[in-house]
């Protein structure tokens, strides 16, 4: 279990990919901050499952990326513990699909604000911890359409691209704190998320184009997150890793 007795923040944990990255951490041993918007049964129960399942502990934490005083309550809740923070996975976003012109800027700035600037600002309460600390590992979950002009990403695809180069300069800065950052670039992701903004022409010409000629399963993208958040990438820091079948 590579992951043994470390600590884990996890944001967007309840469903998509955030919800096999809280599988594959606590089959490897964490225990985890499960960060996320509202409380539901069914995370509950997932929640429990993973517990008895692997002896770890999975405590909720409920805000609103988009609400900086609740995002600071949340933040207290997982100080209060009086442990350290091992990991930040930053995975929750949203994602949003029209031609440019057809993008009222109160998207784009929204896109920013919650895949961007509500980010940085999480990142920046738990990584002065870390610095305290003087150790700790940060995984930012970006896209591959950060990488590849796609039409219709305008909006969802620049706001991922700056969490990437905001990644690169982290990773600079906090390196002396023996601090490591990385980002990972998810291809199309069997997800929620991807069957309600990707029509089936689209997604059958993007598959078409990929080495593996397949969408990635969650639990793919995950174990690439735990390699990027254990020891076994303790020398990288600073890298994109694309995760994208290929493209």
């Amino acid at each position: 279990m590579i992951l043994k007795d470390k600590n884990a923040i996890v944001t967007g944990a309840n469903r998509g990919i955030g919800k096999s990255i809280l599988k594959v951490f606590a089959q490897n041993g964490a225990n985890i901050w499960a960060c996320q918007r509202n409380p539901s049964n069914e995370f509950d129960k997932y929640k429990s499952q993973l517990e008895r399942e692997f002896s770890i502990k999975i405590i909720p934490i409920y805000f609103d990326l988009g609400n900086s005083n609740q995002m600071k309550k949340g933040v207290e809740i997982i100080k209060s513990s009086k442990v350290n923070i091992d990991i930040l996975v930053n995975n929750a976003g949203e994602i949003f699909t029209a031609l440019f012109q057809m993008t009222p800027v109160e998207k784009i700035e929204h896109m920013l604000q919650i895949n961007y600037v509500s980010q940085m600002l999480f990142t920046q309460y738990i990584s002065r911890q870390m610095m305290k600390q003087r150790f700790g590992n940060i995984v930012n979950v970006s896209s591959s359409a950060a990488l590849y002009a796609n039409r219709g990403r305008v909006a969802y695809a620049s706001s991922k691209a700056a969490l990437i180069t905001a990644t690169k300069v982290l990773a600079k800065e906090l390196g002396p704190y023996n601090i490591r950052a990385n980002v990972i670039a998810p291809g199309l992701t069997d997800t929620e998320m991807m069957k309600n903004s990707t029509s089936e022409d689209a997604l059958n010409e993007t598959t078409g184009r990929l080495c593996l000629k397949r969408v990635a399963d969650p639990d793919e993208i995950a174990k690439s997150i735990l390699f990027l958040s254990s020891d076994l990438s303790s020398y990288v820091t600073g890298h994109v890793l694309r995760v994208d079948g290929g493209m």
